[in-house]
């Protein structure tokens, strides 16, 4: 997908962040249909490309690769039907690689982070990636008393009935077992199990389910722990999350250790000495591939030594110490039967293959984005076209080239619309993007219906009741037109709309009133301001504490020139960019208007901070000049994971500066401002070691 888009050396910073914003919002919905619905729209060849793309702008761009960006998250929130569990350690996602230089690459970087001496060999488990649905088991005094689904990274849905069907899993440990441990691993169906489960669906006239992976996470969210049973699910063991007692000192140790106590461990699953062994089973295990009863998409490499999966620790989406290395792609044909123009909230028209259904790797593929004219005209797709639809990792497409040997005569290169296809307003190109947006604005239903929508979204007001469809219903009957108004709906009108009685009328009126408390991180991510997404809405509430405190600071960051707007681009995750989307927001006059109403009707709680008993929690850090016992990889990493805040620049909201050999203008510049400034030892001491 991204071989034709323009080289990210020639964006300007505009067009890197404009592009960024599109991949982002486009990625996280991605996520939201794998992770939340089970029903993935596009290809994974297509998000891969999009994921990589992304990592590749944030790497130019590093400004944008703010907290909120899917490359720092993982997953997407969690739907409704099972309660909620937090997980006491993240389940973390893994980064990829798409071919033998990835591979190369990871273990340069694990070498360059560590600085272990130069004939340390860096050990490697290659395990296979098991296409099913990540699950966390939690044993108490050895008995099962908890299983849990990834869910967002964070919080995960509490699965335990069904989880105690699967036969794989066992109900109790041996007495050796630590008191506290959860074992992670992946719930599949068998391939055999799929055929058997479809061929019942055909003969009862039930609908087939397109893939084992749907059908096995389909199963594990049923209600009734019966139909889970029927499945046939089995699960292979690979990792841990809390666990009371020192795990084993490799990785490898600990897989041995899973399969003493009861739980399949992959059996392919092998130590590899440095790169040439890795990619090695990594090509044994392909071969082995068409062979398996169930599905796999590639291969995972993790550090054995656990002590240097400690040092490395992790970013915020994965850890340093593993990577996901994919299968290639496998790719069919489909018509290409149209172009639709969506309009978002920011007003950008993001055209979408609409495609004849295709069967790619199991999964049933009807459409795709096609991000944008300028990549339209640059694989010159028309409509009519036969073209190439591509899938990678087994599950997510893209729409790679068209079969110009098979182009029906009189096919026309697509235009782009110039007016947007909802309100009929002037779509314009600004010079340094590359989305064409609606100049409608306000008046633009698309536009404030795909506002009100994110406002009531489940990361921002999330009211129960409030769906898509009421929005839009309610919208077009002119019961809203901006968000106060939603805190002002009569539940006697609303209970004499159709499909509405009183009671359910009341139940909304009763989850409205229950939002009108709300956090400041959430209600400034309710506001659907540009690149602001939850990391970022958090870090603004972090900073400025309160909801009046926030906007007196935008109004005096205004002026460029002045110390408000140098405290709002040194937030570390905030760069001109997204500082000039927040400031252009809080400036337009009708904006300030919805704040000014929203305030009357809500209680905006101040932000609470974190509570940590690190000497350096809550603290901005600044490292600067060399450090010789870590890297600065690492010291960044070790501060992060202990609460600490880091920035690039030193700066009066800046609280400790550890100061190397050269630490240039940073140093003086702490020395000026009276900053505490200590040396590398001095922050080893500080921290632990």
């Amino acid at each position: 997908m991204t071989d034709s888009l323009p080289s990210i050396e020639d964006l300007t910073p505009a067009q890197a962040a404009a592009e960024h914003a599109r991949l982002a919002s486009e990625i996280s919905e991605h996520n939201r249909l794998y992770y939340q619905e089970d029903a993935p729209s596009i290809s994974d060849a297509e998000y891969d490309a999009a994921f990589r793309r992304l990592q590749d702008i944030e790497a130019k761009y590093p400004e944008l690769a703010t907290e909120d960006s899917p490359t720092q998250n993982v997953g997407a929130p969690l739907t409704s039907g099972f309660a909620k569990v937090r997980h006491a350690v993240p389940m973390l996602s893994l980064g990829n690689a798409f071919n033998d230089d990835d591979v190369t690459d990871f273990v340069a970087r694990v070498r360059r982070f560590l600085n272990p001496p130069e004939d340390e060999p860096v050990i490697l488990v290659a395990e296979p990636k098991i296409d099913g649905l990540s699950v966390s088991l939690r044993y108490e005094k050895g008995t099962f008393v908890r299983g849990a689904t990834r869910g967002d990274g964070s919080e995960g849905e509490d699965i335990t009935a069904n989880l105690r069907t699967i036969t794989d899993i066992p109900a109790t440990l041996p007495a050796d077992a630590p008191e506290i441990v959860e074992v992670r691993g992946e719930v599949y169906m068998p391939k055999s199990a799929f055929n058997a489960l479809n061929e019942r669906q055909t003969a009862a006239g039930d609908k087939v389910f397109a893939n084992p992976r749907n059908a096995a996470a389909g199963g594990l969210r049923q209600l009734d722990p019966a139909i889970t049973a029927s499945r046939t699910l089995r699960m292979f063991a690979y990792a841990w999350g809390e666990i009371s007692d020192d795990p084993v000192g490799t990785h490898w140790a600990f897989l041995e250790r899973l399969g003493v106590w009861g739980f399949p461990v992959n059996p392919l699953a092998q130590q590899c000495a440095e790169v040439d062994e890795a990619l090695a089973a990594y090509r044994k295990i392909g071969e082995a591939r068409p062979t398996l009863d169930y599905d796999i998409d590639g291969v995972v490499y993790k550090v054995d030594r656990l002590d240097w999966q400690t040092r490395l620790g992790f970013r915020s989406r994965a850890p340093r110490w593993a990577i996901a290395h994919k299968f290639p792609a496998e790719q069919a044909t489909t018509i290409l039967s149209g172009i639709d123009i969506q309009v978002g909230r920011t007003g950008a028209l993001t055209p979408v293959a609409r495609l004849e259904p295709v069967t790619v790797g199991g999964v049933v593929v009807s459409n795709a984005t096609l991000h944008n004219e300028d990549e339209i005209a640059r694989k010159d797709v028309r409509v009519g076209d036969t073209v190439v639809v591509q899938r990678a990792g087994d599950v997510i497409p893209q729409v790679v080239e068209p079969v110009l040997n098979k182009r029906p005569k009189g096919a026309k290169p697509y235009k782009f619309p110039d007016h947007c296809p909802v309100c009929g307003s002037e779509a314009v190109r600004p010079e340094d993007e590359v989305a064409r947006r609606c100049t409608g604005g306000l008046i633009c239903s698309a536009q404030a219906v795909e506002r009100l929508k994110h406002f009531v979204s489940r990361n921002a007001f999330d009211i129960e009741g409030l769906g898509v469809k009421h929005i839009v219903a309610f919208w077009e009957d002119g019961l809203i037109k901006e968000p106060a108004d939603i805190f002002k709906l009569d539940q006697a009108v609303i209970g004499e709309r159709e499909g509405w009685g009183e009671q359910s009328a009341q139940n909304l009126i009763d989850a409205i009133a229950e939002r009108r408390n709300i956090s400041l991180d959430r209600f400034i991510f309710a506001l659907g301001i540009r690149q602001v997404g939850q990391a970022t809405a958090r870090l603004l509430a972090h900073t400025y504490g309160t909801l009046e405190a926030w906007r007196a600071a935008m109004d005096a960051a205004q002026d460029i020139e002045g110390d408000a707007y140098s405290e709002l681009i040194n937030i570390d995750g905030i760069g001109p960019s997204v500082a000039a989307d927040i400031l252009a927001f809080v400036h337009e006059e009708h904006n300030r208007t919805v704040l000014d109403d929203l305030a009357e009707v809500l209680d905006v709680a101040p932000f609470e901070q974190p509570t940590s008993d690190s000497p350096v929690a809550g603290k901005t850090i600044v490292f600067t000049g060399s450090l010789e016992q870590m890297s600065r990889p690492e010291a960044k990493a070790r501060a992060e994971a202990l609460g600490a805040k880091v920035s690039g620049s030193v700066s009066k909201k800046t609280d400790l500066v550890v100061a190397g050999p050269g630490s240039g203008s940073k140093g003086k510049k702490a020395e000026e401002l009276g900053i505490e400034t200590i040396d590398e030892d001095a922050w080893l001491k500080l921290i632990g070691g």
